[in-house]
């Protein structure tokens, strides 16, 4: 069976001039309008048409992303049920997995989140007027946060991502278009359409715009990726997808780059005081390497114990694998199960390191089910860059120098315990890259209301206008200055 992929067009759901398109597991296709034919249609005709939705209030946008939480349960809506349906032939995780990550969609649009995320990562003055700052010199400023025409290519790992990209630009009171991820094809449409059922004609829905065309067709982009029609970029995904959105990047066109990230795991001696605490450790570990299957940026792949590297020191790491091993294979299927698609190559590389177990113990893995790797010396596996499908890596070191050598600009979550620990590196690991430190246990607890990859992707979505008032008794004018 094809699904079909229409094109919502700021209200308009168009499912005509069908074409086929294939997805990432290869044994599925879908049809979606041939863009070719809609994108002149995409963009706005002029950047005045956004006045309608810069006269909203932020109350009213309150009322509408409250009414559209309150549409979006799973259980009731057909528009989520038909994504999610799309979803279980276009996705690599498992169906729980799936069905979860529609269910928590509608908390996120909760009027109390929306402030939350409005307030810290903007600003509630700056969104709703004119805010003013005095300056030394004498002059009057006021600046005001005005949304963009925004293009959004999200990732495809889960629908929690085309959720957290249409709230974006309803905050800002963007102008967006996105283009859905092809293994995800369905759910910014289906958030789309129940806005357009509890919003009809409304501003927000009209400067929405979803539909589908395949990476690199750059008779789309050539056409859309213009400043004329778009100002931000915001691109989540692979190394290729982003780069390749660079070459359309030129003075007025900003990219915002969610780009690829690595994550790490840092556990102090502390964890090894006794067996209860080394238990409650491997708990949180697990659940950071488990978490949707470790499809996702901010999941835990090597994991560095500061156990020491004598005997006593391997013991404890290869003891903590063991306990690790365990407790990832008893989390719940909501939250991980064996990976529907095991990176056969990675498999390979599995099975070599068990043969040689001078220098790696290879601890599970037999049934494609996720496995720990427990180095016997203070390197990580050479294949670190593969890990997935919940395959993880332990490391013994001696030294925190070894983990700090490790961190990089492509470091996004490192998952630290104790809480102690984490505070004396707070200061040393962005220097090599790091952008969020964060509990154990909580690198794939990802809050909305904060900075994503070291940036504020909210913010930068916003132009910051200046309205500058300068009184000539008090601020010195450039014509009455005198040669020196």
């Amino acid at each position: 069976m094809a699904y079909t992929v229409p094109l919502f067009l700021r209200g308009q759901v168009i499912t005509d001039d069908l074409v086929p398109y294939g997805t990432r597991t290869g044994d599925w296709q879908f049809r979606a309008p041939d863009m070719a034919k809609y994108v002149a249609r995409l963009p706005l005709n002029s950047p005045a048409e956004m006045s309608d939705l810069h006269d909203v209030s932020f109350d009213e946008i309150l009322d509408v992303l409250e009414a559209l939480g309150g549409a979006l349960d799973f259980e009731s809506n057909t528009h989520l049920q038909e994504a999610y349906e799309a979803s279980l032939v276009a996705n690599v995780l498992p169906a729980e997995m799936l069905k979860n990550s529609y269910r928590v969609l509608g908390p996120l649009f909760s009027r109390d989140n929306v402030t939350e995320i409005a307030d810290s990562q903007v600003g509630l003055d700056y969104l709703n007027g004119w805010v003013p700052h005095k300056l030394h010199d004498g002059r009057e400023l006021r600046v005001r946060a005005f949304g963009s025409r925004v293009l959004h290519i999200p990732a495809g790992n889960g629908g929690l991502v085309s959720a957290v990209t249409i709230l974006r630009s309803v905050i800002t009171r963007s102008d967006a278009i996105i283009k859905a991820p092809s293994n995800d094809p369905l759910t910014a449409i289906a958030i789309a359409r129940t806005l357009a059922d509890v919003a009809p004609n409304h501003p927000i829905t009209r400067h929405l715009a979803v539909g589908y065309w395949k990476g690199g067709d750059s008779g789309v982009e050539e056409a859309l990726y213009r400043p004329q029609h778009i100002e931000k970029i915001v691109a989540w995904g692979g190394l290729a997808s982003v780069k390749h959105v660079t070459r359309y990047i030129q003075p007025g066109l900003e990219l915002i780059a969610l780009d690829p990230k690595r994550s790490a795991t840092i556990i102090g001696r502390e964890a090894f005081d006794d067996e209860d605490t080394m238990r409650e450790v491997a708990r949180r570990a697990a659940t950071d390497i488990g978490v949707a299957n470790q499809e996702g940026c901010a999941n835990a792949r090597v994991i560095y114990v500061l156990s020491g590297t004598d005997p006593e020191g391997l013991a404890n790491a290869n003891r903590f694998g063991e306990l690790v091993y365990r407790e990832l294979m008893s989390l719940p299927p909501v939250i991980s199960t064996p990976p529907r698609y095991p990176n056969r190559e990675l498999l390979d590389h599995l099975e070599a390191s068990r043969m040689a177990d001078d220098f790696y113990r290879v601890i599970g893995g037999e049934r494609r089910e996720g496995a720990i790797v427990v180095s016997q010396f203070d390197e990580a596996v050479d294949y670190s860059p593969m890990l997935s499908g919940r395959v993880a890596n332990v490391v013994p070191v001696d030294s925190i120098d070894k983990v700090t050598a490790a961190v990089n600009a492509y470091t996004q979550t490192i998952g630290v315990y104790p809480e102690s620990l984490k505070r004396r590196l707070r200061n040393t690991l962005p220097l090599f890259g790091a952008q969020r430190l964060t509990t154990l246990g909580y690198a794939c607890s990802v809050a909305v209301a904060a900075p994503q990859d070291a940036i504020e992707p909210i913010r930068r979505m916003c132009k910051w206008i200046v309205d500058e008032e300068c009184d000539p008794e008090v601020v010195i004018p450039l014509w009455r200055l005198t040669p020196a």
